[in-house]
């Protein structure tokens, strides 16, 4: 499951992005990835570990309404089909 997210281009500064993806790990739980920085230029990441996919997919969907209401955009979806 992946999110990418964008401001909208403001001025000579390239926009933010923030990417959040939803990844199982080997020991039957979720990591909750965010990649957040400028577009060509520097990024970070961090990585958030759940013990099932409903919490994982809780936090992704707070993360994602929390960059919604700063003015960041979806760009592009990638396996959001609404399965809880």
């Amino acid at each position: 499951m992946r999110l990418l997210l964008q401001q909208r281009p403001d001025g000579p500064e390239a926009p933010r992005f923030v990417q959040l993806m939803l990844q199982p790990d080997l020991l039957g739980g979720w990591t909750l990835v965010r990649e957040t920085g400028q577009i060509g230029g520097r990024s970070q990441v961090r990585r958030e570990q759940f013990l099932d996919r409903d919490s994982a997919q809780q936090a992704l969907e707070q993360a994602r309404d929390q960059q919604l209401k700063r003015g960041f955009q979806v760009m592009f979806s990638q396996g959001m089909d609404g399965r809880r």
